[in-house]
């Protein structure tokens, strides 16, 4: 199992007004756009951006950072043989696979495996 990419996570009101900034920034466009449970996302260099109204970006709070990896099977073995544990099961979207965890040190991850598509066009 290999960790593909990693976001941090930025939350924000309105995607349209954050964008131009995080472009600049960033030196390119979004990888990712699109809409999911309440909230809209997309994906540019190293950030996840999440917006949309508080009570819905709220269900997603718990997580620090979005990481992506090669086989999301293997993470659930390796959470398990190091007392994490799955706090939202394997579930899936446009993107791939994911599920939230919680370590046992505490920290609370999402972890996703992109469809081969996005990981051949974002990873290389």
């Amino acid at each position: 199992m290999a960790i593909l990419k990693t976001y941090a996570r930025l939350w924000v009101d309105d995607l349209d007004r954050a964008l131009p900034l995080l472009r600049e920034l960033v030196g390119a466009a979004p990888d990712l756009r699109f809409a999911f449970g309440g909230v809209e996302l997309a994906a540019i260099g190293d950030f996840l951006v999440i917006a949309g109204p508080p009570e819905q970006r709220a269900r997603y709070a718990d997580a620090s950072a979005t990481v992506v990896v090669s086989d999301l099977d293997e993470v659930v073995a390796l959470l398990a043989a190091h007392g994490g544990r799955v706090t939202v099961p394997v579930a899936t979207s446009e993107t791939g696979r994911f599920l939230y965890a919680r370590h046992d040190g505490g920290a609370q991850v999402e972890y996703v495996e992109w469809v081969p598509e996005l990981v051949a066009r974002i990873v290389g």
